[in-house]
């Protein structure tokens, strides 16, 4: 923790760098509940990390951290996971996608005290959310670059390389007791939802 208690040994990186092709828009700068989802999203990583990034994409003007390009490879959020784990000053990450926005602080907090591992994610029965998952970037950045650099995209392929922790069962539902904050927003119709829902 720094004077102000905020984290400074885990960053916070928000993935601002999709193609958003289901939502017609870019959903970075799209407003849910009038503020910009990329600015809401890493205005919640800056209350609990020194350090946040935003990658990829262009970010809003009032979104909190510093830009990090994307890394070289085809658009996908792979290459977002990657250019946040090169970039980071700090030897674990927090890797967001920029279409939760129900996260909340308790969520991002349980995943940071579960027992390190390579990967740290929350699951629900057999589906795992790799884009709120907690990276350990000595150990998972040359696998992920592998990955991306062959071609192998898909997330769960990245997650089953490495020794992979689970947020879930009763722990998840005591982080997340409406079992919301996960809830991705891809669509216009899935976003008013959860527009309603704040």
């Amino acid at each position: 923790m720094n004077g102000d208690g905020r984290i400074a040994n885990v960053a916070g990186a928000v993935l601002i760098g999709g193609a958003s092709s289901r939502m017609g828009t870019d959903k970075a700068q799209r407003p849910f509940g009038g503020v910009a989802s990329a600015t809401r999203t890493s205005r919640l990583l800056a209350t609990l990390f020194e350090d946040v990034m935003l990658v990829g994409g262009e970010a809003p003007v009032d979104a909190v951290g510093r830009p990090i390009e994307d890394a070289a490879g085809p658009r996908c959020a792979l290459r977002g996971i990657v250019a946040a784990l090169e970039a980071s000053h700090a030897e674990r990450v927090l890797i967001v996608a920029t279409d939760l926005p129900l996260l909340t602080p308790a969520l991002l907090l349980a995943l940071v005290a579960w027992p390190v591992a390579d990967v740290v994610l929350p699951r629900r029965g057999v589906h795992i959310e790799p884009l709120c998952a907690l990276w350990s970037r000595e150990r998972a950045v040359a696998c992920a670059r592998t990955q991306l650099e062959a071609g192998r995209l898909a997330l769960h392929e990245v997650v089953a390389q490495l020794d992979a922790r689970y947020l879930e069962g009763a722990d998840l539902q005591t982080a997340d007791p409406d079992s919301t904050a996960l809830a991705n927003a891809n669509t216009p119709e899935l976003w008013s939802h959860l527009e309603s829902l704040r």
